[in-house]
């Protein structure tokens, strides 16, 4: 499945990684650089597999962690509702 932002959540880039900023409350969170990456493998269109493969490229950590991160990551931006089905 791929997965787009919702229209009403903007993203800013840091040095630090991402900021989500949902228009419609006001809610914002704040991604480090590894969960930066994994959002924005998920938005270009990557599996949950092949983001946490580009996690194992980058970061020290195995498949297995690696796929739990992803997983845990869209499993909450999906709660919050930033992201969906695309």
């Amino acid at each position: 499945m791929t997965w787009r932002l919702h229209p009403d959540v903007s993203t800013v880039d840091t040095d630090y990684g991402t900021v989500l900023l949902d228009g419609r409350d006001g809610r914002y969170w704040q991604l480090n650089a590894t969960a930066s990456l994994a959002f924005r493998a998920l938005l270009d269109g990557s599996t949950v597999q092949e983001a946490a493969g580009r996690l194992m490229a980058t970061y020290d950590v195995d498949e297995p962690r690696a796929r739990a991160d992803v997983e845990e990551l869209l499993a909450a931006l999906r709660q919050a509702k930033v992201v969906q089905p695309a």
